[in-house]
């Protein structure tokens, strides 16, 4: 199983395919990866040499900004706009989608399990 900057890439999987498991690196960064490094897409990541893996670690830390670097520098975007108190901010803050979308029914996945507010509506035993 290959090993690019700290992540297993699948060796099953052709590497043009493999390579997206690299936070930061995409569809189109694999390809012009690939191309750069003169490696075939279609190839499985198995069958990859060490001096072809070394190749694609060195094009991947020179161009592109992956992993921890990156997941830091989109945290830190996230503190500013929250810091900063914007729209956007306050959307992060209280957990609701930040780019506009609806909220009355769907956004589950921002907000969570749905709270059941049926005991609300419970009539209560006054004696």
């Amino acid at each position: 199983m290959p090993r690019i900057l700290g992540v297993d890439l699948p060796k099953e999987k052709r590497i043009e395919a493999s390579l997206p498991y690299i936070f930061g690196v995409g569809p189109s960064s694999s390809r012009k990866i690939l191309a750069e490094a003169q490696i075939d897409g279609n190839r499985r990541a198995k069958d990859l040499t060490e001096e072809e893996i070394n190749r694609i670690t060195l094009i991947v830390q020179r161009k592109f900004r992956v992993e921890g670097d990156l997941r830091r520098e989109v945290q830190q975007n996230i503190k500013r706009l929250i810091d900063v108190g914007t729209y956007r901010g306050l959307r992060h803050k209280k957990g609701l989608p930040a780019r506009g979308q609806r909220t009355k029914t769907n956004a589950r996945t921002r907000k969570g399990k749905k709270k059941n507010m049926a005991y609300l509506l419970k009539p209560t035993a006054e004696k």
